[in-house]
């Protein structure tokens, strides 16, 4: 398969075909089917939370270059009068410097700065996003899913159960028929803040959130945390992934915060830091690592980092770094940067997704159904052997 993945990767770097994972599964026998929050989608690249998710313009781009999924900027949660709790989140947002980040050991990677933090216009304008979102979804270009940051209040504080319950409603009236998806975000700034500081606070979060964003909506409602990478060990990560019963989805893990500078950041060690926390978490006893579907997130820059997030149980991954490097970064040679980044992610003839599920099948580690090779079976495989 090496001469055609060559061929294809040099003809296809000028656009990719329409349907891209289509020929992946009629040329190769691979089927990229994935998953997130409980639906099916073509293949397992979708853009993250953030300043790429703003209005319906980056959607269609996306839509265009054939993503998966994508999850717009992260609004924050506000009761009926517009008070929010977590006002200080709606920051505006500078603008974001693409920049190399070493690890302590010298390797470099990209990651991607700006100061600011939620979603700063109006709710009003937020919903009419929903609605774009919901009429991508609907028409099946794209899987579009709004990212909430609620209320978290101190260890001996209630819930400010209005935000949540006014929030909730005017989403799923927006999206209109459900079941309603929403993302609930960890922020890594929130784990740069004094609220975070105690364990036992955030671990009522991760077990209470879910529920009351359940008993707030209106229809049905599946529900994804993002969870941060928070300023404590590596057990702690998984204590955090353990107590999160209540979500259908993980995604796993936030960036890192980097409090001298005071802001998150990625690369290497996010990634590193990611892949151990999940090795941990695979031996946990199979009836609890089974029960929580997981979505992949950090440092993700070629198809082979999409199989590290597999094999350790990931359905899918979200993007946001690698949809914005300088284009002489990139192998092809036109196309927005999503068509750019699919490119160099599946195609690749050594470090693509196709590559790297044909070396897995060499080495005997995926096996083809009914003849082909399949993207979710490599999730299987890593808690079968986890």
């Amino acid at each position: 398969m090496h001469a055609p993945l060559e061929r294809d990767f040099d003809r296809f770097k000028r656009a990719l075909p329409r349907d891209f994972a289509a020929h992946v599964r009629d040329t190769y026998r691979v089927d990229l089917t994935a998953r997130y929050l409980g639906e099916d989608v073509p293949h397992p690249i979708g853009k993250g939370s953030g300043q790429l998710s703003l209005n319906p313009g980056q959607l269609e781009d996306d839509a265009a270059a054939g993503l998966a999924f994508a999850v717009l900027k992260t609004v924050i949660a506000e009761d009926e009068s517009g008070v929010q709790a977590m006002a200080a989140w709606a920051i505006h947002e500078t603008k974001m410097k693409v920049e190399r980040r070493p690890t302590g050991a010298g390797r470099e990677g990209w990651t991607v700065t700006w100061k600011g933090r939620g979603w700063d216009r109006s709710f009003s304008d937020y919903l009419s996003l929903v609605r774009s979102g919901r009429d991508f979804t609907r028409a099946g270009r794209l899987l579009v899913v709004p990212s909430v940051k609620y209320h978290l209040p101190r260890l001996g504080e209630p819930f400010r159960e209005a935000e949540y319950r006014h929030t909730t409603a005017r989403l799923a009236e927006a999206w209109g028929e459900g079941p309603l998806l929403v993302e609930k975000d960890f922020s890594p700034t929130l784990a740069g803040d004094a609220l975070a500081d105690d364990r036992a606070q955030i671990l009522r979060w991760l077990r209470e959130v879910p529920a009351r964003i359940r008993a707030a909506s209106p229809m049905p409602v599946r529900v994804a945390v993002k969870l941060m990478n928070a300023r404590f060990d590596d057990r702690f990560q998984v204590d955090m992934m353990e107590a999160c019963t209540g979500a259908d989805t993980l995604v796993v893990f936030n960036r890192l915060f980097d409090a001298e500078r005071g802001a998150a950041y990625g690369g290497w060690d996010l990634s590193d830091r990611n892949l151990r926390v999940l090795d941990s978490y695979r031996l946990l006893p199979p009836s609890t690592a089974l029960s929580r579907p997981l979505t992949g997130t950090g440092n993700i820059s070629s198809g082979r980092m999409i199989l590290e997030y597999a094999r350790r149980g990931c359905e899918g991954v979200q993007l946001h770094t690698f949809f914005q490097l300088p284009l002489s970064e990139y192998a092809a040679t036109h196309g927005t940067r999503p068509q750019r980044a699919l490119h160099a992610l599946v195609f690749h003839p050594q470090d693509g997704l196709i590559a790297g599920m044909l070396e897995l099948e060499a080495r005997g580690e995926l096996e083809r159904q009914d003849g082909e090779l399949r993207f979710l079976d490599v999730r299987a495989h890593a808690h079968h052997t986890g």
